[in-house]
């Protein structure tokens, strides 16, 4: 793929000035953007980038023509639920887009917030994206690269579906979000509407159980062959969707339910709790730059000529940026903070190193752990026990549920508890003076560890914390691997991020995610769950992760 060189001093088709990117996606990314050629008094849109293959300039041309008659042709099709495509371009190896700005958030936004969503809520989206793929459907559009990147939700909790138009009009591969590619995609086959129920169906197994039913692998080929071979893991939170969810994805097209059947499992699961449709939903909130920035915000005008003019310049690569990458179940719900917050769970958190560049606390050698292990954000396949309603979200003082069999509560004479495998021990604890510990915790012959790290002196940003304190000293051990991004998140009410890793230790590739989390004046705790990476999806792994996350109390230190 190519490279787009962007300039937010430059113009898009000699009109549009980029002001903030509001969604990433492989190969895709949305700016929130204003329309200058409008008179006196720019307007908002959304434009969004899409890079093209650097030989495909000739070929290319067509498709700023084709994207808007198709666009034109839905629009009227879904009044109000399709975005309107404006204004179409193709420059320098780069296909712009120009939509009506849409006063509502992306999905995928919400899902990053909140983690996942009541079955009931997950339902109303899916009754609304079925609306959408019923009208298209009928008549012979496929939309084929449905994503929650490409689904908006109004503060009236309706949906508005963007991207149509884009299948056939360029032969860019259309990855936008492989992780909800259909299998028959991964294969590079010819796609029709299955391919969209594929994608229904995974946007509402991402809505209950807070990542992708195939997570991303950080290569486009790597996710891609990830949702061609790989079995389905049950959903867990999904209540009565369950039978829907398994049944539009199943790998077969010719198997996969139908749009009736689809709609009537949907709408059943809506009557089954009508308090929750209404109570469970809470109301969709603009963030960022391009919130303060709506017409009629009192600082439109003022704000988006300085953001205009002051933004550096952006160099993006449109080529693998990864989307919603997937952990293993992420728990979410409440806060984040019981379960890895997203998609890929992962390693180090800001208390992971021990602030200031200083080298972080080693795990044993005799341990399979490589940089102690935590949970992650995406989201490690943690989840809590199956269960139609959301459970009340745990406070500092009591776990949220009573211990799984084979648990026991440890309290730490530094002032921290958690909940243990019964046979575990304090392996090694490591101490930096005042200024840091890591206490790694396991049992011999068990090839699993959880580290504990304590910092007293780290920055103000846990997602800076991994990247800069903690991955380059990763990056120097053998066969370091980082899953997806760095993701930040929220734990029992503070600021937190979440990495997911694999490494070689003693001759074996091990499995890593990290929490870490800040308690304010600099200091910070982080957990490490590491297990050898064969073993990293077994659901005794998955649980001990989960618990770890829900029972574990800093103190009052």
């Amino acid at each position: 793929m190519g490279r787009a060189h962007v300039s937010t001093h430059q113009l898009v088709a000699g009109r549009y000035r980029l002001l903030e990117i509001i969604q990433r996606e492989t190969n895709r990314i949305c700016w929130y953007a204003e329309d200058i050629g409008t008179g006196e008094v720019s307007r908002p849109c959304l434009v969004t980038q899409i890079g093209l293959p650097d030989d495909a300039y000739e070929t290319e041309r067509r498709a700023a023509a084709r994207l808007l008659r198709t666009s034109e042709r839905m629009a009227l099709l879904c009044p109000g639920r399709i975005a309107t495509v404006v204004d179409a371009a193709e420059e320098a190896g780069t296909l712009w887009t120009v939509n009506e700005w849409i006063d509502g958030t992306p999905l995928g936004e919400l899902l990053s917030e909140q983690g996942t969503f009541h079955y009931v809520r997950a339902a109303r989206i899916g009754l609304e994206l079925l609306d959408v793929l019923d009208a298209a459907h009928a008549e012979g559009i496929t939309h084929g690269e449905l994503s929650p990147g490409q689904v908006f939700v109004r503060e009236d909790h309706s949906a508005v579906v963007t991207g149509y138009g884009l299948v056939g009009a360029t032969l860019a591969p259309r990855l936008t979000a492989p992780a909800f590619a259909s299998p028959e995609q991964a294969r590079d086959q010819h796609i029709g509407p299955a391919a969209d129920l594929w994608a229904l169906g995974a946007i509402l197994y991402t809505m209950v159980e807070g990542r992708p039913p195939f997570r991303d692998r950080g290569r486009p080929e790597n996710t891609l062959k990830g949702v061609d071979r790989l079995p389905l893991r049950t959903p867990v939170r999904a209540g009565p969707l369950t039978q829907v969810v398994q049944g539009l994805l199943r790998k077969d097209a010719r198997e996969r339910l139908t749009r009736p059947v689809v709609r009537e499992a949907l709408t059943r699961a809506l009557s089954e709790d009508p308090e929750a449709a209404m109570g469970a939903v809470p109301v969709p909130r603009l963030r960022g730059a391009y919130a303060a920035m709506r017409p009629g915000g009192p600082a439109w005008s003022r704000r988006t000529m300085v953001v205009g003019t002051t933004l550096a310049v952006v160099t993006v690569a449109v080529a693998v940026l990864a989307a919603t990458q997937g952990l293993p179940g992420s728990d979410a719900g409440s806060d984040a903070a019981d379960s890895p917050a997203r998609p890929p769970a992962s390693a180090a958190s800001p208390g992971e190193g021990t602030g200031g560049g200083s080298p972080e606390p080693s795990v044993p050698p005799s341990r399979t752990g490589s940089p102690s292990p935590t949970p992650s954000a995406s989201s490690p396949d943690p989840d809590p026990k199956p269960t139609p309603t959301p459970t009340p979200t745990p406070t500092p003082s009591a776990p949220a549920t009573a211990l799984p069999p084979g648990f026991r509560t440890y309290r730490a004479p530094e002032g921290f508890s958690v909940a243990l495998p019964e046979h575990w021990t304090r392996l090694d604890t490591d101490r930096q003076g005042d200024l840091a510990y890591r206490v790694v915790f396991g049992a011999d012959g068990d090839g699993r560890t959880l580290a504990v790290t304590h910092s007293a002196r780290v920055g103000p940003d846990p997602v800076a914390v991994w990247r800069d304190d903690v991955e380059p000293n990763l990056e120097r051990s053998g066969g370091y691997r980082r899953i997806g991004e760095i993701r930040a998140t929220t734990y029992q009410g503070r600021e937190a991020a979440d990495m997911e890793w694999t490494a070689v230790v003693d001759g074996a590739r091990v499995h890593t995610f990290g929490r870490g989390f800040l308690l304010g004046g600099g200091r910070s705790f982080s957990l490490r769950w590491t297990t050898p990476d064969a073993d990293w999806e077994d659901k005794a792994n998955q649980e001990a992760l989960r618990t770890f996350l829900k029972t574990f109390r800093p103190g009052s230190d």
